[in-house]
């Protein structure tokens, strides 16, 4: 583990800590990080556009009242949908496994919409375990990473 990952997991990791990272300071945690159990439940969760800058905290709260709250999975543990718009309607259906992450091909848990939904099927959204029931993702669109965000387990 490099001395700055060691910096990173010292610091008590958190939705805020997080927004504060940069591109590479995240990327860093994700490749330093487990992939982690498969998440459960009602998992919260907070975009994260333009990490490292004074916009991240704003953006992630606009986002989160007016478009994505998270995700939740369903009963059978393999599958979940994204809660969204500010009712948390529960849409985008998408299945839950372990899988290699296109970042550093080392295992993560996988979200992929690929087989499961119209609308999303280009996404796939990888995350790992960064913090006791915090879970870092990244995001691709069309093989392009294109962003990140946090499901924290409760």
């Amino acid at each position: 583990m490099s001395r700055s990952t060691e910096v990173l997991r010292e610091e008590a990791l958190d939705e805020r800590s997080l927004q504060r990272m940069d591109n590479r300071e995240l990327d860093l945690l994700f490749r330093s990080s487990p992939a982690g159990d498969l998440p459960h439940g009602r998992l919260p969760g907070t975009g994260l556009l333009f990490p490292g800058t004074p916009a991240c905290g704003p953006l992630a709260r606009l986002i989160h009242l007016l478009f994505w709250q998270g995700k939740e999975t369903e009963a059978s543990g393999r599958s979940l949908n994204n809660l969204v718009g500010p009712l948390r309607m529960r849409s985008i259906r998408a299945l839950l496994s372990h899988d290699r992450s296109w970042v550093d091909g080392e295992r993560c848990v996988l979200i992929d919409y690929s087989t499961t939904s119209i609308v999303a099927r280009m996404v796939r959204d990888e995350v790992r375990l960064v913090a006791p029931d915090l879970y870092l993702g990244v995001v691709w669109l069309w093989k392009r990473r294109v962003g990140w965000f946090t499901l924290r387990q409760q």
